[in-house]
């Protein structure tokens, strides 16, 4: 490798590891970070004074059952009902608008013309978006775990240590999908109202429409392969596949005798990180080929 290479590829990580620094930190600056720390940290309030007042029995078990059981339930109800959410405002929070607040603020004016990759400037703000994200879901988890140590004491279920490593491998896809949307519009909005609209609903349609309608397992979306954050937290994993008759749930058949029957899909854990890690490669490479496509005018 020749010199002038290297010191390319050294100037390019001093680039990266500067703008990542610099957005950071510019999260601070512009308190995004405090708003979505009060958000997590409202949600973590609100999930404890319920549990520690009314005491429901999906986070606290019933009298009588295994300890095992009610840890497992309390975690899949606080972590697996609420993680998936954490997530997705956490990537619109700071990946929504990552690149297209360059065109609406035309910051991207004076950035861009300098000597500096668009690759790197695209990396570094992903960089730090990330970190951003984790910081957030590190303390939710941390909140969550308090809580479970507090009802459980010393029982901290191997199955929520996964899970975490799940919901941070979703936060990585969900962060490269949102910062395609924010290379592909020029509106800070709009990229950040698309991604939480996709994440949120449009996926979550299309698995229950893809699987109970059409009879197709939805292993084309995104939400589909996160399902593996709340599965891994029940007691027994949810088979793959699940098909009920609706004639027999209610009693019998319809006039004509025939019996409609709902197929519900649950992804695998190899093949719900697969389904992630694809949606990580292909929305980052699509997002930073829009990005280095993107005239400034």
């Amino acid at each position: 490798m020749s010199g002038s290479q290297t010191k390319a590829r050294v100037g390019t990580l001093a680039q990266i590891g500067t703008i990542t620094r610099y957005n950071f930190l510019n999260y601070f600056r512009a308190r995004r970070f405090y708003v979505m720390l009060a958000i997590i940290l409202l949600i973590s309030l609100l999930l404890t004074v319920v549990v520690g007042y009314y005491r429901p029995v999906s986070f606290l078990g019933l009298p009588g059952e295994p300890v095992s059981t009610a840890v497992l339930g309390f975690y899949g109800a606080g972590w697996g009902g609420f993680v998936s959410l954490v997530v997705i405002l956490s990537a619109a929070f700071f990946g929504g608008d990552a690149i297209s607040g360059e065109f609406q603020n035309r910051t991207g004016y004076f950035l861009v013309p300098n000597p500096i990759r668009r690759s790197a400037i695209y990396v570094g703000k992903w960089l730090a978006a990330l970190v951003a994200s984790t910081i957030i879901l590190a303390i939710f988890a941390a909140i969550t775990l308090a809580n479970g140590l507090y009802y459980f004491p010393g029982n901290v279920p191997w199955q929520f240590e996964q899970s975490f490593v799940f919901a941070w491998v979703y936060l990585v896809a969900a962060l490269s999908l949102t910062f395609a949307f924010s290379s592909l519009f020029k509106s800070s909005s709009i990229s950040i109202l698309m991604s939480v609209i996709l994440l949120l609903f449009v996926f979550s349609v299309v698995d229950t429409v893809s699987s109970a309608v059409v009879g197709i397992e939805p292993w084309f979306s995104i939400t589909y392969g996160a399902g593996i954050i709340t599965s891994i937290l029940m007691v027994q994993y949810p088979p793959h596949l699940q098909t009920q008759s609706l004639g027999s749930a209610l009693g019998g058949a319809n006039r004509t005798g025939a019996r409609f029957e709902i197929t519900t899909y649950n992804a695998t854990v190899p093949e719900g990180l697969e389904i992630l890690v694809v949606y990580f490669i292909v929305m980052a490479v699509i997002g930073l080929w829009l990005f280095e496509r993107k005239e400034f005018t």
